[in-house]
């Protein structure tokens, strides 16, 4: 089974993608800043993670270039969430580290598709 982070600091975007992707049997853990996402990084291991960039405490844009700069974290593949679609943000997104980047609202069947293409 397949260990995703998800990494969203509103609670009602956590529990649907946490939720929707647990039915599609994946295996789930939620951080809800950047700097809870450093340090569950480090513990859950996870195969794929899904940031949030705008954050609280450190923003997805710094946790995702710190996780990129490490060895231990550097090969875990990034998605950039973000409800800034832009052609610009989507570049920025790539120049943190970002593997790949989705826009909010979710696409859920883009956003599968896109993590089974990562891993």
């Amino acid at each position: 089974m397949n260990k995703i982070l998800i990494v969203e600091d509103n609670e009602m975007n956590r529990d649907m993608l946490s939720r929707r992707l647990q039915r599609k049997g994946f295996d789930t853990k939620m951080a809800i800043n950047g700097e809870e996402a450093l340090s569950l990084t480090r513990q859950y291991r996870p195969d794929i993670i899904l940031m949030d960039m705008s954050l609280p405490i450190i923003d997805g844009w710094e946790a995702t270039r710190f996780l990129k700069k490490q060895e231990e974290t550097k090969n875990i593949p990034i998605v950039g969430l973000s409800a800034h679609a832009r052609e610009i943000d989507v570049i920025r997104g790539k120049k943190a580290g970002c593997d790949a980047y989705e826009t909010k609202p979710v696409d859920l069947d883009s956003l599968i598709n896109t993590i089974k293409t990562l891993l």
